[in-house]
């Protein structure tokens, strides 16, 4: 008798506490997955920076030895001066100091501030400009973050909520297969013109890229990672690059255009019956409730609303009734 009422209170525990233990173990494969990332990326990074320092102390100690007028003190001096203005986006090599504070490259740098993206290639120099982009991100950041939604969710009726809809009408197709094959046809889609077409572009615009670092570059912007290893436009000298304004100004708009499509994606595959089914395993249980139950009104409303057709059916239906009682008067 002790074991069976052993495994039914534990089948009675499990079945309260499904959604915390499930959370749970979300939370230690998150945490799995993290780890995972950090060994791969020092097993495979690690080597590249032992050499990369080896070189750059190797063409340091040849300058000295072919420079003995400058000291090693001197020298470590310039170099820390040459490293922080370029932190602030000020180069030594290729100044241009044009490029980096005009008004469309300022509107370049308000862009990926307020989008969270944030290259850091361009930063501000003075007191002022800093204590500005504070005010200025701490407003802008949430009116960005509604405008985005505002904006993602009208496109969402257009690219997904009617087409789906219409061909589950034609077809007569179950709306969650429908759904997921719309889904993966739109990733498809916005991965061909967001990224593999902009990256074989910028292969021809930025002479030192090759297609990976292109591609790169387009997804670690498109998903506002924003490194900042790889912008556009710096190596670009005047002979290469005659309107670098113009072209500092098509990126912006490919990166703020390109970001919305990134969430309608994401927007629509999170809207799947599929992933909405997998997110209630991980709610606790009050909301679950609230969640099915807004779905169950959701679908009643929708449920309740007569469609085109029925309505023009009730109307056929209607007129012949009214046309006989109009001739029945007249009688």
């Amino acid at each position: 008798m002790a074991p069976r009422w052993t495994d039914g209170r534990c089948a009675r525990f499990l079945e309260r506490h499904n959604s915390g233990l499930n959370f749970a173990l979300l939370a230690v494969a998150y945490v799995l997955y993290l780890l995972a990332g950090a060994g791969i990326f020092s097993a495979v990074e690690l080597p590249y920076e032992r050499e990369l320092r080896r070189e750059l102390r190797a063409a340091r100690d040849d300058f000295l030895g072919n420079n003995t007028c400058v000291s090693d003190a001197r020298l470590e001096e310039l170099l820390a001066r040459a490293l922080q203005a370029n932190n602030y986006g000020v180069s030594v090599l290729t100044n241009d100091t044009e490029r980096n504070w005009d008004f469309v490259s300022s509107l370049f740098f308000t862009s990926t501030v307020l989008t969270t993206t944030g290259y850091g290639h361009t930063v501000p120099l003075s007191d002022e400009g800093k204590a500005f982009c504070i005010f200025y991100s701490l407003f802008g950041i949430p009116v960005t973050l509604f405008f985005l939604s505002a904006v993602v969710q009208r496109i969402m009726v257009l690219v997904s909520v009617r087409p789906v809809s219409y061909f589950h009408r034609r077809w007569a197709i179950s709306r969650s297969k429908l759904s997921v094959i719309h889904a993966a046809c739109l990733a498809v889609l916005m991965i061909v013109l967001l990224l593999i077409i902009p990256a074989l572009i910028f292969v021809k615009l930025e002479k030192d890229w090759n297609f990976l670092e292109s591609l790169y570059f387009c997804f670690i912007s498109l998903t506002t990672i924003g490194l900042g290893d790889y912008v556009p436009g710096e190596t670009h000298s005047k002979d290469d690059n005659p309107h670098p304004q113009l072209y500092r100004l098509a990126i912006t708009v490919y990166l703020l255009l390109g970001l919305i499509c990134i969430l309608v994606v994401l927007e629509t595959c999170c809207e799947l019956p599929q992933m909405r089914r997998l997110r209630q395993r991980f709610y606790k249980e009050n909301i679950r409730e609230l969640d099915s139950e807004t779905t169950n009104i959701i679908d009643h409303n929708i449920s309740a609303i007569p469609s085109v057709s029925e309505q023009a059916a009730s109307l056929r239906q209607d007129t012949p009734v009214s046309g006989s009682a109009a001739n029945k008067k007249l009688r």
